[in-house]
């Protein structure tokens, strides 16, 4: 009997779920409360009913934004290093025992760290990047501060950016171009604009994701992502249209994909067995229903794709 049990738990759905309250990379404060505002809105008691064993590991020490006049293009980079290496940590610690994780955030930044954190397992990461930002600012392009339109020129160690969030990992750059694959974006600084272009990343903007969501996923999973040992999927929650679905912490309408359609796309992109790391981020809990119900609905339907993928 004893070979049956080890059978039953070894084939049981499990899943790590890490928390990185911050908003250190942001605009303004609102990010760092959305890990504990997705657990308060039944995510873990959502994936257990649906026979999900959720090792919950609690949070890594955050910070609340605040204005950093000593940093004015790069604010609180110190504390986005900070947050970044506690995260590296425990991503390590989990992908170390093989398992699938779930980074609730937070910034954008917090990327940073979860890239770092699979680096100690494998250097043959996959990153999808599902944003209708591409993040590849950097605190000499711009002048606005806000690091967290800036974490992909980081793991790529784009010119300008700052040393102690490029040198965060084991190698520098923390990514090469072929190793990043943009999902759903449309929002582009020209300068960005010329990155994409002189390297070559790979891109479905959010144009044709919105025209076909199923098809578009279906597609980068055919032609890209299975030369990777480890896939990781960055879900910022800008990418949704504000007025189909008030979840992020930028507020813009009519701009991006419903709810629905992510949805779809996300699933679709679950199906792949080496997918490592889930990172939701960008999500402002006051920005919902004042009953609960708009993070209630999400934690629901992510719950539910994730179940089935594991």
């Amino acid at each position: 009997m004893r070979w049956r049990y080890f059978f039953i738990m070894e084939k049981m759905k499990r899943l790590s779920v890490i928390g990185v309250p911050s908003s250190a990379g942001a605009y303004a404060p609102g990010q760092e409360k959305a890990p504990d505002a997705l657990r308060s809105s039944g995510l873990i008691r959502f994936l257990q009913d649906l026979n999900v064993i959720v090792n919950d590991m609690g949070n890594v020490p955050g910070f609340r934004w605040t204005v950093d006049r000593q940093h004015p293009r790069a604010m609180n980079v110190k504390a986005v290093a900070e947050v970044s290496r506690a995260l590296a940590q425990k991503v390590n610690q989990s992908v170390a025992n093989n398992e699938k994780v779930v980074v609730l955030g937070g910034d954008c930044t917090i990327e940073l760290g979860v890239v770092a954190g699979c680096l100690e397992k494998s250097e043959n990461l996959g990153l999808i990047y599902i944003d209708l930002d591409t993040d590849l600012n950097t605190p000499a392009s711009v002048q606005d501060g806000a690091l967290d339109w800036m974490g992909v020129a980081h793991m790529l160690n784009v010119s300008g950016c700052e040393i102690e969030l490029a040198g965060l990992s084991k190698r520098t750059p923390m990514l090469f171009p072929d190793q990043i694959h943009f999902y759903g974006n449309g929002n582009m600084e020209s300068f960005e604009k010329e990155i994409i272009g002189r390297h070559q990343i790979h891109e479905i903007q959010v144009n044709e994701v919105t025209a076909d969501p199923i098809g578009t996923a279906r597609r980068l999973l055919e032609t890209w992502a299975t030369k990777f040992d480890h896939i990781l999927i960055h879900l910022d929650a800008d990418v949704l249209d504000f007025v189909d679905f008030q979840l992020a912490e930028n507020c813009r309408r009519n701009i991006g994909l419903k709810l629905q359609e992510l949805m779809s796309a996300l699933e679709e992109l679950l199906k792949i067995p080496n997918w490592t790391v889930l990172t939701i981020t960008e999500i402002n809990p006051d920005h919902g229903e004042a009953d609960g119900s708009t993070l209630r609905t999400f934690s629901q339907k992510l719950a539910q794709i994730l179940a089935a993928s594991l």
